[in-house]
């Protein structure tokens, strides 16, 4: 495996019986948790003359029934009713994240998104994604797990009438299957098919936000408690003078900083948070908005100031309001892709910003890792357990943060420790950034086993660094021979990572706000590589984009944890040109160009867009069906290593030891079976494209101790006397060794 030579694929599935196959030693199967079933009420037609009767105001009572009829919190009413006593609700237990069950459930995860895929024609996208040649694909490449993204509807509603989504379909506002991704029973046939691969599925709850659906419509008209699921305040009358106009054809307007300041001297809001997210000057000043007049049917005229952390159209939800009506939608939606539709987990979506608190001192509110999070993750992650799923949790906030939040709360994290630092060592050939953020965990006590290490998703290659630019700005960091402050630190690597993925070096990459980098793998690969024209890439080049890309792969999969990778990872995407996309780009949301459209089996060859009208990518490697044809492509070299991964059981194992190295591009990562005291599992990369050299000395390995080499089983050699062993390792190359105990003396 050091070399990724092009071995025949098949040797690698021929084991041993003389060899222990450590996934069935130490981890048997689970059982099959217990989970109540549960059917939401079927969605009526809602075109219907009848119920559509008169004009869309508060004074309108079938205007008024006809939202109630459509929100998600009625739905959660009716869905969470059906789980109570039951006795199947006590049968799991809860309290306790366990993220090691949660990856033996399924250790490899494909990460989908719903609007870049394409399908036959005619096919949903959820249908596509039932198919069971797709299915037969993941079992043989070894993905046990489809997170769909976000499927149910979203965007929001202008009078009887529906609006887009404004952020991918994270703009939730209702609990049905959104018709543009498919029905239901779609979702359910998805479910069936996977579980006869051996596999799961895995939805989205986003108890953050909602979009401006029927909840924050009749919220607006002062309806029961709907007001309650949403931070707003309903401003006076003879204080509307402070809030800003709203233009023609707008439903609200943002708040800049002097509006913000002004609302907040006069009591009536938290005002400013701790930073500002998606921050544009002009369309996004602060965190808060102000709606157009609005008549309930109270016949009360009402201008509200709500909070939105993310876009104008994304209210955040209250989780301590009195009526808890915000805590009661999230959970129903929860209880209904887990009872009702089938899934076996669920992503919280934005779930670090569920608590804000106004401070005594002079400063920002008290928005990020607050209290108020922790408890009510706590709340969602163990519902979910409690029916017999498990939750993972998508938090960009200090290592601390991801560690508390996840104590009680999701069984999983994204590792947003060290997806932009391994960034950053493939871009400068240099680990030593990386090996600071892993042993920062590490001394944190996040538990590695316990993060989802992914390659691309739907969202940007985030560079914030919250943790050194926020949490510990002035603390003092060792780095390249001196000491730096985490304010510091962050403002280099940002600056390294930006000058070398963007700009001249490669302009196909674009920045995305303050928060990152938007771009595909394959596309950071080039850029790292120097190649500026994507147009005249050479076939030698899609060669060492493939290598690079699958050290990547050994990163994040020869590590303890769960691995995810997307479709753009299967076929080698590339970036779409900003001029195929330029209204999704005009208010700056450069996300776009690194969701391309892919065909994951070739069933539309000659589809240039998918159904949502995502124009398709230039794809590197090609369609799954026919790489798993070719001995060298990169999803049979892929299915190579999630083999070994597998096999041996890495995915369950402990990380002890991230030790200083001879070559500044290499690294290494000891890992320990809790099982089996004193084995050992041993990683070592090269991020560099040259060839490298050096010893590796690691005071957890015991001299004497044996060496294999997973990949063919030949014996490497032993651990010498200061603890360390010899390696050479080709540009982008990879060795995984598993440590037996010392040889006996006769």
């Amino acid at each position: 495996m050091s070399e990724l030579d092009d071995e025949t694929p098949e040797a690698l599935e021929v084991e041993d019986p003389g060899e222990p196959n450590f996934a069935q030693v130490f981890f048997p199967a689970r059982p099959k948790a217990l989970r109540p079933r549960a059917r939401l009420r079927p969605q009526t037609a809602t075109s219907s003359a009848q119920e559509r009767a008169g004009d869309p105001v508060g004074s309108n009572p079938v205007y008024v029934d006809w939202l109630r009829g459509q929100s998600m919190l009625q739905d959660a009413k009716d869905i969470s009713n059906q789980f109570s006593g039951l006795g199947s609700m006590w049968q799991n237990p809860y309290a306790r994240p366990d993220p090691r069950a949660a990856v033996q459930t399924a250790s490899v995860w494909f990460t989908a998104y719903p609007i870049s895929m394409i399908t036959r024609p005619g096919e949903s996208f959820l249908a596509a994604l039932a198919d069971p040649d797709l299915w037969a694909a993941f079992e043989r490449i070894g993905i046990q797990a489809v997170h769909t993204g976000p499927v149910k509807r979203a965007g929001g509603l202008s009078g009887w009438n529906a609006t887009p989504s404004v952020d991918g379909h994270f703009d939730r506002i209702g609990t049905h299957i959104d018709d543009l991704f498919g029905s239901e029973e779609d979702f359910r046939q998805m479910c069936r098919v996977a579980a006869e691969h051996e596999g799961t599925v895995i939805d989205d709850v986003v108890p953050g936000h909602t979009g401006k659906g029927p909840d924050f419509r009749l919220a607006e008209l002062g309806v029961e408690d709907y007001p309650g699921i949403y931070h707003m305040i309903a401003i006076p009358p003879d204080e509307w003078h402070l809030l800003p106009e709203v233009p023609e054809g707008r439903d609200s307007a943002n708040l800049d900083e002097v509006d913000e300041m002004a609302l907040t001297e006069a009591g009536h809001i938290i005002g400013e948070l701790q930073r500002v997210i998606f921050h544009v000057p002009g369309v996004k000043d602060t965190n808060w908005s102000a709606t157009a007049p609005v008549t309930g049917p109270d016949g009360v005229t009402r201008r509200w100031v709500y909070l939105h952390y993310f876009k104008e159209g994304q209210p955040s939800i209250n989780w301590l309001d009195p009526t808890f009506a915000g805590m009661r939608l999230v959970i129903g939606d929860a209880l209904h892709s887990i009872g009702d539709l089938g899934s076996g987990g669920l992503r919280l979506d934005a779930n670090g910003f569920l608590g804000v608190e106004r401070t005594l001192e002079v400063g920002p509110a008290w928005s990020e890792g607050h209290p108020l999070s922790e408890a009510a993750n706590q709340l969602i992650g163990s519902m979910v357990r409690k029916v017999g799923g498990f939750t993972f949790q998508e938090l960009n906030l200090s290592i601390e943060d991801i560690r508390d939040t996840a104590a009680g709360g999701a069984d999983l994290s994204y590792d947003f420790i060290t997806r932009p630092a391994y960034h950053h060592a493939l871009a400068t050939g240099d680990t030593e950034f990386l090996r600071l953020t892993l042993r920062e965990a590490q001394r944190l006590g996040v538990d590695a086993a316990g993060l989802v290490h992914a390659l691309q998703n739907h969202d940007e290659l985030t560079y914030e660094f919250v943790h050194f630019a926020s949490r510990h700005r002035e603390d003092v960091f060792t780095f390249r021979g001196g000491e730096v402050t985490g304010d510091e630190l962050a403002e280099t690597i940002r600056g390294e990572l930006t000058d070398a993925l963007t700009g001249d070096a490669a302009p196909y990459n674009l920045v995305f706000t303050t928060n990152g980098i938007a771009s595909t793998t394959a596309s950071v690969i080039t850029a790292a590589l120097g190649i500026t024209d994507l147009d005249a890439i050479t076939a030698e080049q899609v060669e060492q984009v493939r290598r690079a890309h699958l050290l990547l792969v050994m990163f994040n999969a020869l590590q303890p944890g769960v691995f995810a990778l997307s479709g753009w990872d299967l076929v080698g995407a590339l970036p779409i040109p900003a001029t195929q996309i330029e209204g999704l780009l005009h208010e700056g949301d450069t996300r776009w160009i690194h969701r391309p459209a892919y065909d994951l089996l070739d069933v539309a060859p000659g589809e240039q867009r998918s159904t949502s009208g995502m124009p398709r990518a230039r794809s590197l490697y090609g369609p799954v069906d026919r790489q798993l044809q070719e001995h060298d492509s990169f999803v049979t070299r892929l299915r190579e290593i999630l083999h070994l991964r597998g096999y041996f059981a890495i995915a369950t194992t402990r990380q002890v030891d991230v030790p200083d190295v001879a070559h500044e591009a290499m690294l290494v990562l000891v890992h320990e079976y809790e099982q089996v005291p004193g084995q050992l599992q041993v990683t070592v990369l090269n991020f560099s494209a040259e060839s490298v050299a050096g010893t590796v000395i690691s005071e957890s390995l015991e001299p004497g101790s044996r060496l294999m080499d997973l990949g063919d089983g030949s014996t490497f050699g032993e651990v010498d006397q200061l603890h360390g062993f010899h390696v050479e390792l080709d540009g982008f190359a990879g060795l995984a060794l598993l440590v037996g105990p010392p040889t006996q003396e006769p």
